[in-house]
């Protein structure tokens, strides 16, 4: 299931914007990325992609905006999957995020996304596989999936995630439709 954690420092201490998103599947699912995600992911510091990529243009798009923490979900092809791995930790304004897919063959997704973690100390974990956003308190861990910008299953709306950090870890989910207008 996951492999070896990397451990990623990017930006220590200080307030910082993260676009979220996962379960893009291009081409499968869209020809790129949506136009208002794009425009909206301009506005951070980092974006962090919770794997089912299926792509690496998908990744240097977004590197083309901000720089990318990446881990590579069950869809994913083995060239992604070598070269991102399937689980990492980044430390982002201070603080430790679990990125892992979410993807396994027992129990809900976000179990899987805990048990992923237990022997990790994190604040945040950062999932996706269901394309469902989540936003719940774990304990002391915040669990965040923000769902799909592209394949929105039985969700009445598109999204993705916004986390902006300072003293705590902000998060808000971003829903919209097809056309780019708020959901």
């Amino acid at each position: 299931m996951a492999k070896k954690t990397n451990v990623d420092t990017v930006k220590v201490g200080a307030w910082m914007k993260i676009g979220v998103l996962s379960d893009t599947h291009i081409p499968g699912r869209a020809k790129q990325l949506p136009e208002f995600l794009v425009e909206s992911l301009k506005k951070v510091e980092h974006i962090i992609h919770a794997g089912d990529i299926a792509n690496w243009n998908v990744i240097e798009k977004l590197e083309e905006i901000a720089p990318v923490t990446a881990v590579a979900g069950n869809a994913d092809p083995q060239e992604l999957r070598e070269r991102l791995g399937e689980k990492k930790v980044a430390v982002l304004g201070g603080y430790r995020f679990g990125i892992f897919h979410g993807h396994g063959e027992k129990g809900k997704t976000v179990d899987r996304a805990i048990h992923c973690f237990e022997n990790d100390q994190v604040d945040c974990i950062i999932f996706g596989h269901s394309h469902n956003p989540y936003c719940r308190l774990h304990g002391k861990t915040l669990l965040f999936n923000p769902g799909s910008p592209t394949d929105k299953r039985r969700n009445e709306y598109y999204s993705f995630g916004i986390i902006e950090i300072s003293e705590t870890i902000l998060t808000r989910l971003i829903y919209f439709n097809r056309d780019g207008t708020p959901g």
